[in-house]
């Protein structure tokens, strides 16, 4: 129900869903009134794959998180994550209000052990391949107990999600030196040295998108601005070689010539493939889609739902915390 198209798209992405994975069953969650016409539209009301709830609530994009929790208990939101509880689905999807979203998978879901604060974990593009990067905004004032945590955190979604051995960690600073960073920085650096973890330095701001790391972490103030701006570049790009292009004739038969690579490059680092933020550290798979998402967007948040769930991500998580907790004591 959240997001800005609501279940035209959802439904829409969900029926593509079980046309590319004959294993998926979906429970699809929202108000009867609004849902069922879309549901017949793509012939998903007598699909046995299909399991439909009611849920009579919306949580609104702008509600307050403490809101939504304490009125809106019989909303899409808290009624798919109670099916993540109840073990009726093995990931949750949602398209909706993010702050909402985390504060009603953090009381139902619960953290795993070890896990003070869950992260928001995301896919990067790059050069020579992708990067996940997290904190990206849940937590705006990490310790460096909790960024090591999110480390780990990172380490363990790369190898499941891309089948990464040994997965590369970074974390962001404001230069590869040792002496830079502020001390929180350099406490985590300390704590990821004396760990299993493939730890490999810091990754300044510019490195993110170079494809060097599998991984990289910060704090989710540091994380929302970099991808904030991040995408503000990319618009401002686009939107300026439209201009370029759009010039005179002659650039316009430039564009013309450019096409072919234009559209490979458009489809290279096209965000609607990289939609899907996984809450890392929750007691069960919680993926936040962009709230503008069209179908394939939403779509590419459900396909990082079902890896998830096929490589029990949060299990993964817990083993390795609690591995590395007992070595610490």
């Amino acid at each position: 129900m959240g997001g800005d198209h609501g279940p035209d798209v959802t439904v829409a992405a969900a029926a593509q869903a079980l046309k590319r994975v004959s294993s998926l069953e979906l429970v699809i969650v929202g108000d009867e009134s609004r849902v069922t016409p879309v549901l017949k539209q793509h012939g998903l009301s007598n699909n046995a794959r299909v399991e439909f709830v009611h849920a009579p609530q919306v949580v609104g994009m702008e509600e307050r998180p403490s809101a939504a929790l304490r009125g809106k208990r019989e909303s899409s939101m808290r009624r798919a994550i109670d099916c993540v509880k109840s073990g009726d689905a093995a990931a949750s999807v949602s398209a909706g209000n993010t702050g909402a979203l985390m504060t009603i998978a953090r009381f139902v879901l619960k953290t795993l052990p070890g896990v003070d604060r869950p992260a928001i974990c995301s896919t990067m593009p790059g050069l020579e391949r992708s990067t996940h990067m997290l904190d990206l905004g849940a937590n705006v004032d990490s310790t460096s107990a909790e960024l090591f945590r999110f480390a780990v955190m990172g380490s363990v979604f790369a190898e499941s999600i891309d089948n990464r051995s040994n997965p590369s960690v970074a974390l962001l600073n404001i230069g590869e030196e040792e002496i830079k960073g502020n001390d929180r920085v350099k406490q985590t650096a300390a704590l990821l040295e004396n760990s299993p973890l493939n730890y490999v330095g810091f990754a300044e701001g510019n490195d993110i998108f170079a494809g060097k790391f599998d991984v990289v972490v910060c704090d989710g103030f540091v994380g929302n601005v970099a991808l904030k701006s991040s995408e503000g570049v990319a618009r401002m790009l686009s939107d300026m070689a439209s201009q370029e292009f759009r010039r005179t004739w002659l650039t316009r038969f430039g564009a013309l010539c450019a096409m072919p690579s234009l559209k490979a490059l458009k489809n290279r680092a096209d965000p609607r493939h990289y939609n899907g933020a996984s809450l890392l550290g929750l007691r069960g798979t919680v993926v936040k889609s962009h709230g503008s998402a069209d179908m394939v967007s939403f779509g590419t948040a459900i396909d990082v739902a079902v890896a998830e769930a096929e490589k029990s991500v949060p299990t993964r998580i817990s083993h390795l915390l609690e591995e590395l907790l007992q070595e610490s004591e």
